[in-house]
C-alpha cells in the first residue's frame, strides 16, 4: 500500500527551521512586533492597573477558551496573545519597575535568543547540538577563568538560574563528603542566605542549615568562627553571599575563607546578584576572596541583561564535577565517548536543555568585558544617585548607602503598614512596582536598579509617585 501523502504545509503548521523556516517565521515576527508594541502602550506604565482580579478577567476575555475545538488562526492568536500578555505584564525595562532581581533584557540577547529557540538544539547530545556544545565549553571556561583568574583548570555549568546552581553547589559538596567517608554534610550560612540554601537541603535529605542571625545584614566572621569551633562537625559546607537579595549585601569574604580554611570547611559563594561586579575593574574589588570559593553561582539574568534563564555554576577545578556524571546507552554510549563524541550527561542534572549559552556568547562578544563592566557601573551609580536622592528629601529616610545596586527607602516615620499600603498601592494603580524588605529597623520599600538606560529624572519621579501613594 502507498504511504499517505503528508498533510499541507499551511502557515500554522510551518516550521522554524531548515532553509524555507526563516521564510515561515518572518511574518510572524512582524505580527509579534506589533502586538508587542500595542501591548506596551495599551498597558502605559511598568504594570496593569486594577491588581490580580482585572488582569485574570482581560487574560480570560482574550485566551478562553483555551483550548477551542476549532482554531483561531496563527495570525489571530499570535497578535491576541502576545498583546494580552504584554498589556498585563510587569515590564523590567520601564524604569519604575525596579522591585525586583529581574532585569530588562538586551535586545541583542533576545535576538540570539530566537535563534537558539528557531534551531531547537538540546544539550543532552552532541548530536543534537554539535555547535552549541562546542559554544558551550569555550564560553563557560571564559566565565570560569573571570571567576577563578589563574586557574586553567577552571569551569562551570550553565543553571536555570541561582536556585539549581545553589542546589548544585550543596550535591557536588554532599558528594565530596561521602567520597571522603565522613558523616552527613552540615551546612552553616547566615539569615540572610537564599530562601534555596534551605530548600536544597531539604532536597538533599541534609541536615537542616545551622542559620547565624544577621542583623547587620552580613554574616559575621567572628559569628562564624565560633559557630565552627563550637560545632565539631565534619564536613561542614559554609555558604557566603556576594549580593544579598533584601539589600544586595556582601558578606566579608577574606574572613570568612580564612575561617574556613583553619576549620577544614568547604565554602560555596552565592554571587548570583554580585557576580558580574568581576566584570568592572573598580566594582570587583568588593569581591575579594571569591576566588577562594569552593564553588560560586553567578546568574547574568540579573546583573548580565539576559532573557531568562541564564545562571552558572563555577568551579575552580573540573574534577570537582565528577560526581554528576551518568551514563545512557542512547545518549553517551562507552564507544561513542572513547571515539570522541563529547558526553553531556556531566554537564547538568536536567537532560532536555536549552542552548542557554547561545545569548551569553553573543552578549559577549559583542559587548566585551568593558562593555559590560560599563552597564554594570551605570546602574550601581543610578541607585547611589537615589539614595542621595532619598537622603536629601524631607519625606524620605534611607535605611543605608547602598552595596551594589539596591536602595532602601520607605517614608518618613512610616510603620509597617502605611509602607506596605503604599507599595500595594502603586502597584494596583500600575505607577511602580517597589519590593520590601524586612530589616531589624522594619519594612522598607525596596528599589533594585537594573536598567542602565534609567536617567536621574526617573528617579526623581519615582520618589514622586512613592510620596503621592503615602497615606498615614
Amino acid at each position: 500500500m502507498p504511504a499517505p501523502p503528508p498533510p499541507p504545509t499551511t502557515p500554522a503548521t510551518a516550521l522554524a527551521g531548515g532553509a524555507q523556516g526563516t521564510r515561515a517565521l518572518r511574518p510572524f515576527l512582524d505580527i509579534a512586533l506589533l502586538a508587542l508594541a500595542r501591548g506596551a502602550t495599551a498597558r502605559g506604565g511598568p504594570l496593569p492597573a486594577g491588581g490580580p482580579e482585572t488582569v485574570a478577567a482581560r487574560i480570560r476575555a482574550a485566551a478562553s477558551p483555551a483550548l477551542p475545538e476549532h482554531g483561531t488562526g496563527p495570525g489571530e492568536a499570535l497578535h491576541t496573545l502576545v498583546q494580552a500578555l504584554a498589556e498585563g505584564a510587569a515590564d523590567p525595562a520601564d524604569p519604575h519597575c525596579a522591585a525586583h532581581l529581574h532585569s530588562p533584557p538586551l535586545a541583542l540577547a533576545t535576538a540570539a535568543d530566537l535563534a537558539a529557540g528557531t534551531l531547537n538544539p538540546s544539550l543532552d547530545s552532541w548530536d543534537q547540538a554539535p555547535s552549541a556544545t562546542a559554544l558551550e565549553a569555550l564560553t563557560t571556561q571564559a566565565l570560569a577563568a573571570l571567576a577563578y583568574p589563574g586557574r586553567p583548570t577552571a569551569d562551570a555549568l550553565v543553571t536555570t538560574g541561582g536556585t539549581e546552581s545553589n542546589q548544585l553547589a550543596l550535591l557536588l559538596a554532599r558528594e565530596a563528603a561521602r567520597t571522603r567517608g565522613t558523616g552527613p554534610l552540615h551546612i552553616v550560612c547566615g539569615a540572610n542566605a537564599h530562601h534555596s540554601i534551605q530548600r536544597s537541603a531539604w532536597l538533599l535529605g541534609l541536615p537542616a542549615p545551622h542559620s547565624l542571625p544577621t542583623p547587620s545584614g552580613t554574616l559575621d566572621p567572628e559569628d562564624l568562627r565560633t559557630t565552627l569551633t563550637t560545632l565539631h562537625t565534619t564536613p561542614t559546607l559554609v555558604v557566603a553571599t556576594a549580593g544579598t537579595t533584601d539589600a544586595g549585601r556582601i558578606d566579608p569574604l577574606p574572613r570568612i575563607a580564612d575561617h574556613c580554611a583553619a576549620h577544614g570547611a568547604t565554602l560555596h559563594v552565592d554571587a548570583a546578584y554580585g557576580g558580574p561586579l568581576l566584570f568592572s575593574d573598580t566594582l570587583k574589588k568588593a569581591l575579594t576572596g571569591l576566588d577562594r570559593a569552593d564553588s560560586i553561582t553567578l546568574d547574568l539574568h540579573k546583573l548580565g541583561w539576559q532573557p531568562i534563564a541564564a545562571g552558572l555554576l563555577a568551579v575552580p577545578d573540573a574534577t570537582a564535577l565528577r560526581p554528576l556524571a551518568h551514563q545512557a546507552d542512547y545518549l553517551n554510549a562507552p564507544d561513542d565517548t572513547e571515539a570522541g563524541l563529547p558526553d553531556l550527561l556531566h554537564r547538568s542534572l536536567r537532560t532536555t536543555r536549552r542552548p542557554d549559552v547561545f545569548k551569553i556568547a553573543v552578549t559577549l562578544r559583542a559587548l566585551g568585558r568593558r562593555g559590560i563592566a560599563e552597564l554594570v557601573e551605570r546602574v550601581c551609580a543610578a541607585a547611589h544617585h537615589l539614595a542621595d536622592l532619598v537622603d536629601a528629601h524631607p519625606s524620605f529616610e534611607l535605611h543605608s548607602r547602598p552595596t551594589i545596586s539596591t536602595v532602601l527607602f520607605r517614608p518618613l516615620g512610616a510603620d509597617h503598614h502605611t509602607t506596605a499600603h503604599t507599595r500595594r498601592r502603586l502597584l494596583h494603580n500600575g505607577h511602580a512596582v517597589l519590593g520590601r524588605a524586612n530589616t531589624p529597623q522594619g519594612l522598607w520599600l525596596k528599589a533594585t536598579l537594573l536598567n542602565p538606560h534609567t536617567r536621574p529624572d526617573d528617579l526623581r519621579h519615582l520618589l514622586t509617585l512613592v510620596e503621592g501613594h503615602t497615606t498615614r
